[in-house]
């Protein structure tokens, strides 16, 4: 039976309503819409998961990778870059980075990353800044771990593309 993850602080908190939620690809859409102010994900499992809006230093973070990634992207043409707020249906980006806060379990993220690798993303990094380690996902091979790159590169992924984490991972 599907549940509702709800993520306060730095624990995750899971609701058992005793009531099957199985929302339909619309039902879900609506409740997106009629909740602007909080991120609902469906897992593969049918839970759903409620996170509230990000934090400032992590909201900051993100702005500074999507604004990278997408003046690559405009130069580039061959794809969209899409912040971490948009809502989709059933689709899996080719390349998807996950940043994560000090309050996300990296069990649970390492678990969606390896998702989005099953459901064909050709290259996922998962950036702790934190621990300034990431975890780089491509295809049919182990996750690897690396400890405080300065650069990152997408290639031969995104041709071109590269990420300076000085950038993301400095204090807010």
């Amino acid at each position: 039976m599907p549940r509702i993850a709800l993520r306060s602080g730095p624990v995750p908190l899971t609701v058992d309503l005793g009531v099957n939620l199985d929302l339909a690809t619309a039902e879900l859409f609506e409740l997106c819409q009629r909740n602007p102010e909080v991120r609902v994900e469906r897992t593969s499992a049918g839970d759903l998961v409620v996170r509230p809006p990000a934090g400032g230093k992590t909201s900051h973070r993100n702005a500074r990778i999507v604004r990278l990634l997408d003046t690559w992207a405009e130069q580039d043409s061959t794809g969209l870059v899409f912040d971490s707020s948009g809502g989709f249906l059933p689709l899996c980006p080719d390349f998807v980075i996950e940043l994560r806060s000090p309050s996300d379990s990296l069990t649970e993220l390492q678990a969606k990353m390896e998702e989005y690798r099953s459901h064909g993303a050709r290259l996922g990094w998962l950036s702790g800044p934190e621990t300034q380690r990431v975890h780089v996902y491509r295809p049919d091979r182990p996750a690897e771990v690396i400890d405080k790159p300065e650069r990152l590169s997408a290639e031969p992924e995104l041709s071109g593309f590269s990420l300076a984490l000085k950038a993301i991972w400095r204090p807010f």
